[in-house]
């Protein structure tokens, strides 16, 4: 077997066995095999595709090209959460509180922000003293007693998913979606949780623009959970507007404890319910999601899923003063009122324009080494639906650049106003 011959089976349209799968993945990590050859097999399975059984296999081979969590020795069911990425997305922050203080146990390894879509390590990190690193015998023993940690990845942890990202980024394969999902898929499962919940994102500010392509994303990872034996379940959800209030680092950790003391944007706090009500089903906490969703509204009434947070800040040594005194976060120096200039309902706001707007104002990077500002970002006023009168504040930049007049107009651009009363939400809808 050679890497030629397997690049000419998939550029001829046939499935790859297992072992032709073992072998690349093995070689490809060793160094066997080339940058070259390996991008002419990524660009073959761009244009021919893979079936579930060859995408499930590329996923259980990369999964096993480095470190595999054991997490076996905690106790109960383990539970995760992915987000495909979009604008505002602080799901993760909300539901760990939210299901950890149900009785879960959520271990989530997650990572940095890049362009419009932001971090969930970056907004932790706006939290000063907050640990991103754990060893792993630290992550166990967080998940273990306060039920929930949110690490950064083990550089050794899918050694193969670095190398083909990297790769799949400069050869114009990034698209495909066998590639996109085994991708996901492979950190999530070596990462040890037991039941995995994923947020697939389309719209404006999400990579899957269409509905259609988010459906077979979902679809295609759900089996691949399957056929691998874990308990996986995914959400399509919309990202055509910002999710919650606020885009910006230290400003989406203001809106998480907004959202933790019940208060905060409805769409969010829906998310988050709905989201938090499949995992506490999976962790065979609850038998049905009413049930779950009743505990979940519970908690964030009487203040435990709140505590929970405070708790996980602690313990992963942040300053919860900044948590319980909100108003200790550092605020930009330059804080900028964008208004309506015409009467009627938000008919859209147009994700991709605010997450780039705010990357500009400081609040995300552009290279992997720009440095952020914790403080800028874009606060929003209005949502889909909103209705809006002339002169009204629409959204609040917050920023400690000078000069952003060509930012200040972009905004402007991003919310469609119509005359026509709008429909406020779409329907989440869940593929198990």
């Amino acid at each position: 077997m050679d890497i030629i011959e397997i690049i000419e089976h998939k550029r001829d349209g046939l499935a790859l066995t297992d072992e032709e799968i073992h072998y690349f993945i093995k070689n490809y990590v060793s160094g066997e095999v080339k940058e070259y050859q390996a991008s002419a097999l990524l660009m073959a399975i761009y244009l021919r595709g893979m079936n579930d059984h060859e995408t499930a296999t590329l996923t259980d081979e990369m999964r096993k090209s480095g470190d595999v969590f054991d997490l076996s020795d905690i106790p109960g069911l383990l539970v995760d959460k992915h987000s495909t990425g979009g604008v505002g997305d602080k799901v993760s922050l909300i539901l760990g509180p939210m299901v950890a203080s149900c009785g879960a146990r959520l271990a989530k390894m997650s990572g940095r922000g890049l362009g419009h879509t932001g971090g969930t390590l970056d907004k932790l990190e706006s939290i000063p003293g907050m640990r991103v690193i754990l060893s792993e015998e630290e992550f166990k023993k967080q998940v273990t007693n306060v039920g929930m940690a949110i690490i950064g990845q083990n550089e050794r942890l899918d050694p193969a998913d670095k190398k083909l990202y990297a790769l799949r980024d400069v050869t114009a394969t990034i698209g495909s979606i066998p590639l996109i999902a085994s991708s996901i898929m492979s950190k999530k499962l070596a990462s040890g949780a037991d039941c995995i919940l994923l947020d697939v994102k389309y719209g404006s500010g999400a990579f899957m623009k269409t509905l259609e392509d988010a459906e077979r994303l979902a679809l295609t990872m759900v089996n691949i959970g399957r056929k691998l034996g874990k308990n996986v379940k995914a959400e399509v959800t919309d990202m055509d507007q910002p999710l919650g209030m606020a885009v910006g680092n230290n400003l989406e950790i203001k809106e998480v404890i907004d959202i933790l003391k019940g208060r905060g944007s409805e769409d969010l706090r829906n998310l988050c319910l709905d989201s938090g009500s499949v995992m506490l089903v999976q962790a065979k906490l609850y038998e049905d999601e009413e049930e779950a969703r009743k505990a979940l509204i519970k908690n964030l009434d009487n203040g435990k899923a709140f505590e929970k947070f405070v708790e996980f800040v602690k313990a992963q040594g942040g300053d919860t003063n900044y948590i319980l005194h909100p108003e200790k976060f550092e605020v930009a120096k330059h804080i900028i009122p964008i208004y309506s200039s015409k009467a009627g309902y938000v008919n859209r706001i147009d994700a991709l324009i605010i997450g780039v707007s705010s990357m500009h104002l400081g609040g995300g990077r552009e290279k992997l080494d720009d440095v952020i500002d914790m403080s800028a970002g874009i606060v929003l006023n209005k949502k889909v639906g909103d209705e809006v009168k002339e002169g009204e504040l629409l959204a609040t930049l917050y920023t400690n650049k000078e000069n952003t007049e060509e930012i200040e107009a972009k905004v402007v651009t991003a919310f469609d106003i119509s005359v026509h009363k709008v429909i406020k939400k779409k329907e989440n809808l869940l593929i198990q």
